[in-house]
Parts: C-alpha cells; sequence; structure tokens
C-alpha cells in the first residue's frame, strides 16, 4: 500500500496574485496544535562553478567586499567593476582595472555590501558569497548560498520554463532537488564544494535561471523533503520515461530501494504523462563504418582491455531485458568473439556521437549484415535518461492533468513521506 503523508500541522500556500501584490494564503492548522517549529536553520550550499579555469572575472552590481582566508580584507571592489582572478603558483592573485595586482592569497572570498544583491562571475549573476581557490590546474570558483535561493536556480534550469498550469511539476521539483542537495551536502567535499552546477549533480543556473513561477515553486515547498523511515531518500530524478520507470536495482549496483520501484507511469487512457516531452520517441543509425568508429573508442573503457579488430564487427544484439523493458545486456559479436555490456554501460558504448551517450535504455535494435559483416544498425527508443525515480516530463503531464506535487512525488516515490526539515 501506498503511504505518503505531509507533515504534522503541514499547511500548503496558495499564491493569489494582483497587478501589484502577492497575497499568500492558507488553511488553518489541524486540531492539535500549531504547526511545529523548524527542526533547524536552513542549511547552506556549496556549488561549484567551475573547476580547473585558467581565469575568471567577479564583480558586482554594488560595492563587494574582498576577503582573505583568515577574514583578512582586501581593498573592495567599486561598484560595477570587474576584476580579474588569476591562478599563481599555490595560490589566486587578483588584477585590479587599474592594473594593480594583489599578493597571492590561498583563497579569496567575495561578499555583495548590500542584502538581496548579486555577483557577477564571468557576467552571470549569483546570489550568495563566491569563493575562488587554486586547484591542481586552475582556478575553482564556488558559490555558497542558502539552499532555497540555490533551489530558485535549479528548478527551472531542471524543468525547463514552465506556465501556470504546471506550478505543481515545479513545485515536486522543488522538493526532489531539495532532499538531492541536503542528502549531498559535502559529496565532494575532497573538490572543496558540495554539488557540481551541472548535469553530474543537478543543473544551477543562479540568477539567470529564476524564474517567478521557480521562487513560488520553492517558497510553497520551503523546508520540505522526502524521507524514507526517518531519512532522506536518494531523491534520483530524470528527464523522460517513455511511460514506464525503472526499478534503483536494475541500473545501479547496490541501488535497490523499497521507495524506487518501476511504475508504470500512464494515465486512465493509458497514456504516458511523458508523452509530451521532445524525447518521448527517439531514433539512432548507424552505418558499420560510423558504428566500428563508436565501439573502437567506447568499448576500451568498459571492458578494461583491448577490443578485437572491428573490421569483423558482425552483430549488435539485445541480450536479455530488465522486468521494465530496459535493456540489461547487449551482445556485440566481433569475429569469433562475444562481448557483453551490461547496465549503464549500454548508454556509454551505443554512442550517437563519441561526447553524447545513448538517450535511455529502453530500445530495440535493428541490424542489416552483409557479406562483411554488420553494415547498418538503428535503435528506435523510448525516454530520456536512467530512468529511476522521478521523471520529469512526467511531472509536468501529470501537473497538466490536475495533480498536486504531494500526488506527484508519491506516484515516483512511494512509501515515503514529506517532511519539514527546516
Amino acid at each position: 500500500m501506498r503511504a505518503f503523508r505531509y507533515p504534522p500541522g503541514f499547511c500548503r500556500a496558495g499564491l493569489l496574485l494582483s497587478a501589484t501584490f502577492l497575497i499568500v494564503t492558507c488553511a488553518p492548522p489541524s486540531p492539535g496544535g500549531p504547526e511545529p517549529r523548524p527542526s533547524g536553520p536552513e542549511p547552506e550550499v556549496r556549488v561549484g562553478l567551475m573547476v580547473g579555469v585558467p581565469r575568471v572575472q567577479v564583480g558586482g552590481d554594488v560595492e563587494v567586499t574582498v576577503v582573505g582566508p583568515g577574514g583578512s580584507p582586501i581593498p573592495g571592489v567599486p561598484a560595477s567593476t570587474t576584476w580579474i582572478l588569476l591562478p599563481d603558483v599555490s595560490a589566486v592573485a587578483l588584477v585590479a582595472p587599474n592594473g594593480w595586482r594583489s599578493s597571492p592569497q590561498s583563497e579569496v572570498t567575495f561578499a555583495p555590501t548590500s542584502p538581496g544583491t548579486s555577483l557577477l562571475v564571468n557576467g552571470r549573476a549569483y546570489r550568495g558569497r563566491i569563493i575562488a581557490f587554486r586547484d591542481r590546474t586552475g582556478l575553482t570558483v564556488v558559490n555558497r548560498l542558502g539552499v532555497e535561493p540555490y533551489l530558485a536556480g535549479v528548478v527551472s534550469a531542471e524543468l525547463g520554463r514552465r506556465d501556470s498550469t504546471e506550478v505543481e511539476a515545479l513545485a515536486a521539483q522543488a522538493v526532489v532537488s531539495r532532499t538531492f542537495a541536503v542528502r549531498n551536502l559535502g559529496k565532494r567535499r575532497s573538490e572543496g564544494f558540495d554539488l557540481y552546477a551541472t548535469v553530474v549533480d543537478q543543473v544551477y543556473g543562479g540568477i539567470t535561471a529564476e524564474t517567478p513561477l521557480s521562487w513560488r515553486a520553492v517558497r510553497e515547498t520551503s523546508g520540505l523533503v522526502l524521507s524514507f523511515q526517518g531519512g532522506l531518500i536518494d531523491a534520483f530524478f530524470f528527464s523522460t520515461c517513455g511511460g514506464q520507470t525503472a526499478e534503483a536495482g536494475e541500473v545501479f549496483a547496490n541501488g535497490a530501494r523499497p521507495y524506487l520501484r518501476s511504475v508504470h507511469d500512464e494515465d486512465a487512457s493509458g497514456q504516458p504523462y511523458c508523452r509530451a516531452s521532445p524525447r518521448y520517441q527517439w531514433h539512432e543509425e548507424w552505418s558499420g563504418e560510423e558504428l566500428r568508429a563508436i565501439l573502437q573508442k567506447s568499448l576500451p573503457p568498459v571492458i578494461g582491455g583491448t577490443v578485437p579488430p572491428l573490421e569483423h564487427l558482425r552483430s549488435v544484439r539485445v541480450a536479455q531485458r530488465t522486468p521494465s523493458d530496459h535493456v540489461a545486456r547487449i551482445v556485440i559479436e566481433v569475429g569469433g568473439r562475444e562481448i557483453a555490456v551490461e547496465g549503464p554501460a549500454i548508454r556509454q558504448v551505443l554512442r550517437p556521437t563519441p561526447e553524447q551517450p545513448l538517450r535511455s535504455s529502453r530500445f530495440t535494435l535493428e541490424e542489416e549484415t552483409g557479406r562483411q559483416g554488420l553494415v547498418r544498425l538503428v535503435a528506435a527508443g523510448l525516454g530520456s535518461g536512467h530512468g529511476v525515480g522521478f521523471c520529469q516530463w512526467g511531472a509536468v503531464g501529470r501537473a497538466r492533468a490536475g495533480q498536486g506535487f504531494a500526488e506527484i512525488l508519491g506516484a515516483y516515490f512511494q512509501e515515503t513521506e514529506i517532511r519539514r526539515l527546516f
């Protein structure tokens, strides 16, 4: 049985917009006492904006304070002025507009002098503070800020710019992304931050990525996370499931979780909720020559050895599927040898281009062979991403169908509950 609960006393805010006012309304708390106080302060997150860069520009729309590693002040950056940061042996050097160069600093922190204003990093605006330090190959630049403003720069960056009929999908994404962020604080401590600002963790675009609806979604769900048996869940999410999500154990080693099961993601008429996604259906095609060139680069890291001569490539076929109809194993026949590729490695091996993994593991293969072996391979697939957990385009479809964010989350993360963390 599915169990999905709001925290005690939780009331969901409704937003009423007029020409000049934002009015927040909320039903009275249920009997039994007032809503509980947050369990702690809002945490901060350190976002790795850049790693290993040779140069970066930092400034602000107001005066900016600059301090060294011990909090010692460095001459302030005037408003509308951009400073250049350069690696200097094992430290960071600041170069002012007039050419003045600071003494090397092991770490430099920039903060706006007026609350609510932004900092500019290579022309892009960010809230909070900017920290720069020397790494092995250049400079690492980190944005440190509260989780809530961080989420405002994540939600629309991840889910795209939506309209008011889809705000419940944005709210669901806000809870998922908040859970992911807090669950993974310290994940990349050895690199000097918590999360990357890219799909390696979750996409964060700073103020540029914020929208009125992303802020509405964050505020409506402020402090809310997903939990299972008292702990934060592993909040996996991806673009498009194609009508059925994957069980975590099918995709990730040691990934099985009671709340990460395969879900038939279809409406009452049997239509996938994610069918509006531009990645709902896809088609890839390789000539024999193109496929050999791709496999020559993609196979060695996967098999951990030398690839046989690929001019003898005979076949690429699906050998096993998971219960959720994702491909679990392919077999590549080269000469007299069969090479098995399993799990997530399949998408890394069957690449449309050297830089792009296959969209998903829900596909069929069609071969065309000749005297010299495989001359053409066609993949027809559904969906995009690893397929585990929260389907972003499915959430959009569910919101359009009138589902609220709690119902959307309950569909993808069964046996979980909404909990107020702060």
